[in-house]
């Protein structure tokens, strides 16, 4: 099932143009939003593997906006690919990589422009998780059961703000306004011919700069989920980014960052690509 955010209304995507209202479909039982839906993810399931999906919404890629809209809570994994911590000049992590957090005023959706502040400002492809049910002290081998789906993310992030002073600023320097996007919508791991293998990348005005495999990740996805739930409760909503691979212009001889009027392609496979462009 791939879920979609139309408008602020949750819809069940049938094509790349079209899909179903939740709420219309389900004669109001659930939606309209995305977060309601999650809040109810085990009924909303349950009841979608027997519904009847009439095509009733036509949308492009400038109508989606991010899959969980509205999550109380966004973490991301860092240096979680061995060679992305040796391109910024890290030692790979032997224990829980570093976690930080992105905040919520910084999501946006798969398409559109984004503002360049100033500084130097990197791309990071990744992974996201979105949280289905609550989950608190879980072990990994459920934490699959836990997520709703997984959708395409950037972290992107001022590196200029990120290393000023004596301690790394990661949650400014990647909250900037639309530095989080997200989607093009949500994609239940069933859907996925494997969900602990999958290929992600981006490429810059049509040059490949990051193309990984989530089958690197130093810790995986579940044990990830697994063990941020041993300190917080992940809530459904939740954003998990899970790490980026290496490519970032950070890490390249000499360092590149994005320009304006550069258009950044962002892919995870069996789920889909943003566009985004920089001024």
């Amino acid at each position: 099932m791939k879920l979609a955010n139309v408008a602020g209304r949750a819809t069940i995507v049938l094509s790349e143009k079209s899909g179903a209202d939740v709420e219309r479909a389900s004669a109001g039982r659930f939606g309209p939003d995305l977060a309601s839906v999650y809040r109810a993810w085990d009924d909303f399931t349950g009841w979608a593997a027997s519904a009847t999906w009439e095509e009733d919404v036509e949308f492009t890629p400038q109508d989606l906006a991010p899959p969980s809209p509205s999550p109380a809570q966004i973490f991301a994994i860092g240096l979680n690919y061995e060679e992305h911590a040796r391109e910024t000049g890290y030692d790979a992590p032997v224990d829980l990589p570093p976690i930080f957090t992105k905040f919520a005023s910084s999501l946006t959706g798969p398409a559109g422009t984004i503002d360049l502040p100033e500084g130097n400002v990197d791309w990071e492809v990744e992974v996201v998780a979105v949280i289905g049910k609550t989950a608190h002290r879980i072990d990994s081998a459920d934490a699959w059961d836990h997520v709703a789906g997984i959708t395409v993310g950037q972290d992107l992030s001022e590196r200029v703000r990120q290393f000023k002073g004596q301690a790394p600023q990661f949650g400014l320097a990647k909250s900037f306004p639309k530095f989080a996007p997200t989607g093009p919508w949500l994609v239940t791991t069933d859907e996925l011919q494997d969900r602990d293998d999958l290929a992600l990348g981006c490429s810059i005005d049509g040059t490949v700069v990051q193309d990984g495999r989530t089958s690197n990740l130093i810790v995986d996805i579940p044990h990830g989920i697994a063990a941020l739930s041993e300190v917080v409760t992940l809530m459904p909503g939740d954003l998990v980014f899970t790490g980026t691979p290496d490519g970032v212009g950070l890490g390249m001889t000499p360092p590149r960052f994005l320009k304006s009027g550069e258009t950044l392609h962002t892919w995870v496979e069996g789920v889909g690509t943003m566009t985004h462009v920089f001024r």
